[in-house]
């Protein structure tokens, strides 16, 4: 796990960093919203993470797939010879075979398996991956699914000074999970939930949505991931053109109506003078139970609650998710899931809107129905009962604060738990 004291030294031990940098990072770091208990790939606990090597993704990928996929396949007597369809989105690592052709050839899958092996596709990519197998279900009756989504970041763990590099490694951390999806009417009694609708929205014609986020080398020519100012106002402008679409699938008509006459209020008001708010003018709540928000990041989550009015209640899923997890790219919003059932949040007939955002820059979200009590623990077992802390106060500025005090970056000396 990255504790304060590791993350301390991974710092320190990157060469291309100086004073202002590591300013920077214990500004970042600290507001974030991530916890000590994180994960990160092998390399970097090894101090190798200035020089990953293929086979180091491959086996950090391969390592998840052993564990996460078997784990899956026990507990619900699934068979991998029952499997009609595997979807695969991990964006950061491309090889050869294929990484879905790995999980084939580990689980002895059948040979007439569908295969659909994405990459690139950022944050998003779960309910990208969600909505092909949608559509195969549609032409298709009694399908089994396996989707499996995970991030490489052996590969991307950016060792130079670039500030919109650096962040990266701030936020993101190792993670995954797989999920089995069905149209199957003899499983309908063992579902958990039911996909009600999705929506995705993709700004890649826009210049700046575009080029937001990316996977680039810096000036020295060291790889990593550039998350750029206009990032916010990208996320913003897609988000909202995603609701538009989603409410009215997913919001009674009622609260539909509502708003068209509030809207109508409000441009009245805007023509004699009144203020702008940035709250919705939609009441969300009025068509969905849960939030299941993605993890990027403390002001992500902080934006889409007050764009849609939420509660701290609804927020708290995807906090406690970033500071237990951090953001483990696509498969953050199954983490979040995981909380609310671990939290035994899910009753029957109760409504879960998904929310992602990913480099393109893209915005997708759906709507799942519970379709019964759950309350298993899954991945928050060893640590359910300690959410939510007391406290989310990150302790890097207690223990890294002093840096703020150095005026002359050619004159410090670093703590001796730092050499």
């Amino acid at each position: 796990m990255l504790g304060t004291e590791f993350c301390g030294k991974v710092i320190t031990r990157t060469q291309n960093l100086g004073l202002n940098e590591y300013k920077f990072l214990l500004k970042a770091i600290v507001s974030c919203g991530i916890g000590e208990q994180t994960y990160a790939p092998r390399n970097v606990f090894e101090g190798r993470e200035a020089s990953p090597t293929l086979k180091d993704g491959i086996s950090e990928m391969e390592e998840f797939f052993d564990d996460s996929i078997a784990k899956l396949l026990s507990r619900s007597g699934i068979c991998p010879s029952e499997i009609d369809v595997l979807v695969v989105n991990i964006a950061m690592l491309s090889v050869l075979p294929s990484l879905s052709s790995r999980i084939i050839n580990r689980y002895k899958m059948r040979h007439d398996v569908k295969v659909y092996n994405l990459t690139a596709m950022g944050c998003s990519a779960s309910l990208i991956s969600l909505d092909i197998v949608k559509n195969i279900f549609k032409s298709q009756r009694n399908k089994l699914a396996l989707l499996v989504t995970s991030e490489s970041l052996c590969p991307n763990w950016y060792t130079g000074n670039d500030k919109s590099m650096i962040l990266a490694n701030c936020l993101f951390r190792s993670g995954g999970c797989a999920v089995l999806l069905t149209n199957k009417r003899s499983l309908k009694n063992r579902s958990i939930l039911k996909l009600k609708c999705l929506v995705r929205t993709h700004h890649g014609a826009r210049d700046d949505s575009y080029t937001c986020c990316t996977q680039k080398e810096d000036e020295q020519g060291r790889l990593g991931i550039h998350l750029g100012k206009t990032l916010p106002k990208a996320a913003t402008r897609a988000f909202v053109d995603n609701l538009r679409v989603i409410s009215p699938k997913i919001l009674p008509t009622k609260e539909i109506l509502r708003f068209l006459f509030v809207t109508l209020l409000k441009k009245l008001k805007k023509t004699s003078g009144g203020t702008k708010s940035t709250k919705s003018p939609l009441n969300f709540k009025t068509g969905v139970d849960h939030f299941c928000l993605h993890t990027g990041g403390k002001a992500v989550i902080d934006g889409i609650g007050m764009s849609l009015d939420l509660s701290e209640y609804d927020l708290e899923p995807a906090r406690m998710t970033l500071h237990r997890f951090g953001n483990t790219s696509a498969s953050s919003l199954w983490y979040v899931l995981g909380y609310m059932e671990a939290k035994k949040r899910l009753k029957k007939g109760d409504r879960v809107f998904m929310i992602s955002f990913g480099a393109g820059f893209k915005c997708n979200s759906c709507l799942w129905e519970v379709m019964k009590d759950v309350g298993d623990a899954n991945v928050w077992e060893d640590c359910i009962d300690n959410y939510p802390p007391k406290s989310l106060v990150n302790p890097f500025m207690e223990k890294y604060g002093w840096v703020n005090e150095v005026e002359d970056p050619n004159n410090y000396e670093l703590p001796d738990f730092l050499k």
